[in-house]
């Protein structure tokens, strides 16, 4: 199996606790380690070829049950532009924002993707929430992945298709910003104590016109 290495630029931002990586594309021996202290984020890079990573963006935008996303803010009900999905081993209820979802049965093409990201890193997850930015305008605001549902200090596989995206990492206490950009075919892994200590988030860019497809494969509690 091909792997790649990364080679990690920091550079430092003028009057901010900030980090930027920069990430160059070489032999790969291990994932490259993101945050400093308290949490894990494993960065593997790109997992597939180009010309695959783009034949599976097309597939999903297609055979996804995408729908938009609501949630609850300040009692406020709301609908997103960003569309979502929710697939998994079984019909799992979860809850954010408010809001409970109910998962859908796998795909082929998503059971695929299941299978290599748990090779790939070790893990086992048994569910998936998908989603679809139409362009740069849409992200996704600061947050972490508390949610009683989920399985405590679990793994959450990131993977990636479409346009490149800057994600941005802030610990809660220190504020210190580490941010990278997420290739089609990238995986990125965040474990351990990372939701207890870091928000993360997609920030809206007008640089980008092209549509991102992300999975985030979990690990649900069901009882």
């Amino acid at each position: 199996m091909v792997v790649l290495l990364y080679i990690i630029t920091v550079c430092a931002v003028a009057g901010k606790n900030s980090n930027m990586l920069s990430l160059f594309e070489q032999a790969l021996i291990e994932p490259i380690k993101i945050l400093p202290m308290d949490g894990a984020v494993d960065y593997h890079g790109e997992i597939m070829p180009e010309i695959e990573a783009e034949h599976y963006f097309h597939a999903l935008l297609a055979e996804i049950d995408w729908r938009c996303d609501q949630a609850v803010i300040f009692g406020k009900h709301i609908e997103t532009k960003r569309k979502v999905a929710w697939y998994a081993d079984e019909p799992y209820s979860y809850t954010y924002s408010s809001i409970t979802k109910h998962a859908i049965p796998w795909t082929k093409n998503l059971l695929a993707l299941k299978a290599l990201v748990e090779q790939q890193t070790g893990e086992r997850f048994n569910s998936c929430l998908l989603n679809l930015y139409h362009n740069g305008s849409e992200g996704m605001a600061w947050h972490s992945d508390g949610e009683k549902d989920l399985k405590e200090r679990g793994a959450i596989a990131s993977l990636s298709f479409g346009a490149t995206r800057r994600f941005s990492f802030k610990h809660k206490q220190s504020k210190q910003l580490i941010s990278l950009d997420l290739k089609p075919g990238s995986l990125l892994v965040m474990k351990e104590d990372t939701q207890k200590h870091w928000l993360h988030r997609l920030p809206p860019t007008k640089k980008v016109h092209e549509a991102r497809i992300n999975l985030t494969f979990r690990t649900i509690n069901f009882q």
